[in-house]
């Protein structure tokens, strides 16, 4: 079995295999960044009911799903041919469909209550355009979620960006936050941080684990049950601090967390709006 593979698909859908670009759903070595990208898509999902919305780049189709619970309707829009097809093939629901297009282009001007564009904007040549592009799509009052990593915690310290070849711009929370905010009326950057046995893991490298589990030999069982363990409940959506210095805590962010550092973040989550 290769484990970079998806498994158990059902039937007639081809699976895909990991490349780097994308995350995907049914492979167990990649259950962490499965999760960590899901809990974001559910943030964004409780807030879409009954509204149109659209998944620019929507990689494998999963997140698309996870909208279409609650929206009046969604489209996922992704270019490549191969996971667009799987997309179309696995997911299925009356207000759900799925088009190959480019995210520079796709969309018609004013047609979208939402649009969620995650972990992809670090893949572009031209993020203003882009940006510009989804705002134009957006009908007034709109709301945009828009997500990309954090440099400081992706990249190894002191890099400009980490070793992903698909990636071309990697941002710190300041940068990201001044490109929206040319673009949109209003933003609000939120920060996804490790939550329960994640943060417990986290807190435990810090005091060294990772010498012991290696001192012990325990390295690959330890591993091995922790992630597939791993939900969208050990992440967590807090507000950092806005240029406005407001301390506002919105609806769904995790208490107690209206000022975290946003440098510390594994990713930033802008919430955009058009008038």
């Amino acid at each position: 079995m290769n484990a970079h593979v998806q498994i158990d698909q059902p039937p007639g859908v081809p699976p895909l295999e990991l490349t780097g670009e994308r995350t995907l759903p049914d492979v167990p070595a990649e259950n962490y960044w499965f999760r960590r990208h899901l809990a974001v898509y559910e943030f964004i999902g409780a807030r879409v009911a009954g509204l149109r919305v659209i998944d620019m780049a929507c990689g494998e189709g999963y997140g698309s799903e996870v909208l279409s619970r609650s929206a009046a309707s969604v489209l996922g829009v992704e270019a490549n041919p191969e996971t667009f097809e799987h997309a179309r093939l696995r997911y299925r629901r009356q207000n759900l469909r799925f088009e190959r297009g480019l995210v520079e282009r796709h969309g018609e001007p004013s047609s979208f209550d939402v649009v969620v564009f995650l972990q992809t904007i670090e893949h572009v040549h031209d993020p203003v355009a882009v940006l510009e592009h989804v705002r134009s799509i957006l009908a007034s009052g709109g709301v945009a979620y828009i997500s990309t990593p954090n440099v400081l915690t992706l990249a190894p310290p002191g890099a400009e960006k980490s070793d992903n070849p698909w990636h071309l711009k990697e941002y710190r929370a300041g940068e990201f936050d001044q490109l929206c905010r040319g673009v949109f009326d209003q933003v609000e950057l939120l920060g996804l941080f490790h939550a329960r046995k994640l943060r417990v893991h986290e807190l435990a490298l810090e005091l060294g684990w990772d010498a012991v589990h290696t001192r012990l030999r325990v390295t690959k069982p330890f591993y091995d049950r922790l992630v597939p363990a791993i939900s969208t409940r050990d992440f967590a959506l807090r507000q950092g601090r806005q240029p406005d210095d407001s301390s506002a805590r919105r609806p769904g962010v995790a208490r107690g967390a209206a000022r975290v550092r946003l440098e510390a973040a594994l990713d930033f989550l802008a919430v955009c709006s058009r008038r």
